[in-house]
């Protein structure tokens, strides 16, 4: 398959002191209206790997890259540097297939439960994460 790369619509960005807008959107309205994206319109998406709970990648979506994702059962972002759709897999292989999508109580994120195929990171580690690990100090429960 081929990437997708459709440009998407300029979502509406509602300043502190105007009400919300939201914007036209392909999504249900109630799940369109309780989605709190940030200036570029987008929302975080956490990729989870379903049967492990291993948090594979972060990537970000918009009501299209959103609506795609729970209508075709691959997940689809929004890319920032492109500005540009892409499909998790279309040029890579490493195929992601959504098991579920949750989105959190403030409406900022989602959580995408996923079986991912091969890699979810572009450098060919499973997580974005693998080796990445920062020194931080670690605390305990009394």
């Amino acid at each position: 398959m081929s990437e997708q790369s459709t440009p998407p619509a300029t979502p509406a960005a509602a300043s502190a002191a105007e009400p919300a807008v939201v914007p036209v959107s392909p999504l249900p309205h109630e799940l369109a209206a309780s989605l709190k994206r940030d200036s570029a319109g987008l929302v975080a998406a956490v990729i989870q790997q379903f049967d492990t709970d291993e948090v594979l990648m972060l990537g970000w979506m918009d009501d299209e890259a959103l609506h795609r994702t729970l209508t075709t059962g691959r997940v689809t972002f929004f890319s920032r540097s492109r500005q540009e759709y892409w499909r998790k897999g279309d040029t890579s292989g490493h195929v992601q297939f959504v098991k579920s999508v949750a989105l959190d109580c403030d409406g900022d994120a989602l959580l995408v439960r996923v079986d991912q195929v091969g890699a979810a990171c572009h450098t060919g580690t499973r997580t974005c994460f693998d080796g990445r690990s920062l020194a931080a100090v670690t605390g305990e429960r009394d």
